[in-house]
């Protein structure tokens, strides 16, 4: 099984973790089928992954490539909507333009992570 994580982290923590990736010896592997995809802020990772866009990758999960007009039908939406939402996925790279056509949300599951700290 595949799994997308998203994360909300800053660009020095990414990069660190970059870093420590590139450190890894030959025989550690990081975690396998496992791909993560950060945000900076809690702000944008909900604007990109609002719940009707969430809708529209869990119908995609696992699926393969699909139309635009597919995924409409799936989650009973108009084109005109699911086309302004699928756009915003692939721009932010929660899912990719298939090779044989249409899109697809390369992964069996998505993952969510993020923390909350107390206000100041």
């Amino acid at each position: 099984m595949t799994t997308l994580r998203v994360k909300i982290e800053s660009l020095d923590e990414v990069m660190s973790e970059v870093r420590a990736a590139l450190r890894m010896r030959p025989d550690e592997h990081p975690e396998e089928g496992v791909a993560t995809l950060s945000f900076p802020s809690w702000e944008l990772m909900h604007r990109v992954l609002a719940p009707k866009r969430l809708e529209i990758v869990r119908a995609m999960a696992g699926q393969g490539p699909l139309s635009i007009r597919e995924i409409a039908r799936r989650v009973g939406r108009d084109f005109k909507g699911v086309y302004s939402d699928v756009d915003a996925l692939l721009k932010s790279g929660v899912i990719d333009k298939a090779e044989t056509g249409g899109v697809e949300f390369p992964y069996d599951r998505l993952h969510i992570e993020f923390e909350i700290d107390a206000a100041a």
